[in-house]
């Protein structure tokens, strides 16, 4: 399985490891029986997403698609982070194996759980705004 010099270096070096102790959204997806967990922490200002950590318990492209995530949102306004796409983070990593495509689904997915706690914190039903965000059953894991 060839992964690409950036996946690499995300998994090697990733960006934004930790946790947002008073973080104003957090969100959690994956499952133990996929082998996949993460875990995103955002903070927001003024609209606008100021920061960004997470926690993956994974293989490496799970934290590569993890660490790159993080930074294509932070600094963004929340509806701009709202359109990451999960081949938007493979593109930004220069492609995955076919196998390891479920793990940039997961990304996109943290990040939405994570606007979706923000925005139930400030009594606003996030459904209509971020969709269902789904679970780890609709892709296809190992």
């Amino acid at each position: 399985m060839a992964y690409s010099e950036k996946v690499m270096d995300h998994f090697a070096n990733p960006r934004n490891v930790g946790e947002i102790p008073d973080a104003d959204g957090i969100g959690e997806v994956g499952n133990s029986k996929c082998g996949d967990i993460m875990k995103m922490y955002i903070k927001v200002e003024d609209n606008r997403i100021v920061d960004v950590k997470f926690k993956t318990f994974g293989c490496g492209a799970a934290i590569a698609t993890s660490s790159m995530a993080t930074e294509l949102i932070k600094g963004k306004t929340i509806d701009e982070a709202l359109k990451l796409t999960n081949k938007a983070v493979m593109e930004a990593l220069d492609g995955l194996p076919p196998v390891k495509v479920h793990c940039s689904v997961l990304a996109e997915q943290a990040i939405k759980a994570a606007l979706a706690d923000y925005y139930k914190k400030n009594g606003i039903d996030p459904t209509p705004i971020v969709g269902d965000i789904g679970d780890c059953d609709d892709c296809h894991c190992h």
